[in-house]
């Protein structure tokens, strides 16, 4: 027997479709416009075509930028990915404290990207923050304005602070939906608690873990309010990534036209890079037999 279908909802949803793709569309075709043209004011623009895309691609600013974000992600990525996995391992199944530990997770991420940069920036100096007042008085040269090393372990720590709880919900909403009998299997079979993380676990939060890797990823690698407002990009450009760079050459100077097709690059890289993250995660580490977890 043929089924049919009534799509007629679709017509509820779609108003919500048109004016979501007006307001990303209009202003991607305002970018696209600045990144092929060149203006001298008075509203006057000049075809200049793939000049700018030229420019930007040859820029060792640009290149600088790229990398530092790319590294910066590549770290966040590293720490936090296995360390929301482990408190969430850590964290009650059962019972009163539940409710208190997701609450206390769930905290950070309510507070604003700016206060948070504020708050770091308070925390960190030595005259009245708990953390520069604490390490100076051990004998720790420690100045996030002027040293290159002690900006970025800021910057990382901060953002681990952050958003670590994004990971450790996710991890343990994935948890949390395994079902015991998996469990049962395991305990009868003997197996450690090494191998139920290795053969139940881990391949059940696969799904979990593209989320997290894809929503951490995109976030770090666009950063911009935390270390504008920690360190305004600074000692020189050290901690300068991509979104803060854009910024300052299309507010701070002016040059629309290399800022838009930077703009552009800009989101290109992250498309690409998180298809990639996608297809491979997808493709790969596959749900393994638990009946081989026992050691």
């Amino acid at each position: 027997m043929d089924k049919t279908y009534n799509n007629k909802a679709w017509l509820l949803v779609l108003p919500v479709f048109v004016l979501v793709a007006l307001s990303a569309i209009i202003p991607i075709m305002t970018v696209v416009n600045y990144s092929v043209q060149d203006t001298f004011g008075n509203n006057e623009f000049f075809w200049a075509g793939t000049e700018w895309f030229q420019d930007v691609l040859n820029s060792e600013r640009f290149w600088n930028s790229l990398s530092r974000n790319l590294l910066f992600s590549f770290i966040i990525l590293c720490i936090e990915i296995p360390l929301g996995i482990g408190i969430a391992l850590c964290m009650p199944k059962k019972g009163p404290w539940v409710p208190v530990c997701l609450v206390l997770m769930a905290l950070p991420l309510l507070i604003p990207w700016n206060v948070v940069g504020t708050i770091w920036q308070i925390f960190g100096r030595a005259d009245i923050g708990l953390l520069g007042h604490t390490l100076d008085a051990i004998g720790v040269d420690y100045n996030y304005t002027s040293n290159i090393f002690d900006a970025w372990v800021t910057i990382i720590v901060m953002d681990v602070w952050h958003w670590t709880s994004l990971v450790v919900l996710l991890c343990y909403a994935g948890l949390a939906s395994i079902p015991d009998a998996y469990y049962q299997a395991a305990r009868i079979d003997g197996a450690s608690k090494w191998s139920v993380f290795r053969f139940i676990q881990l391949p059940k939060l696969r799904g979990v873990l593209i989320i997290a890797f894809l929503l951490r990823f995109m976030d770090s690698f666009m950063i911009y309010t935390e270390p504008f407002v920690l360190t305004g990009g600074g000692p020189g450009n050290s901690t300068t990534f991509m979104s803060i760079d854009l910024v300052k050459q299309a507010i701070g100077q002016f040059d629309l036209g290399p800022a838009a097709a930077m703009s552009l690059i800009y989101q290109l890289i992250i498309i690409l890079i998180c298809y990639v993250f996608f297809t491979v995660m997808s493709h790969t580490g596959a749900d393994k037999p638990e009946q081989g977890a026992a050691e």
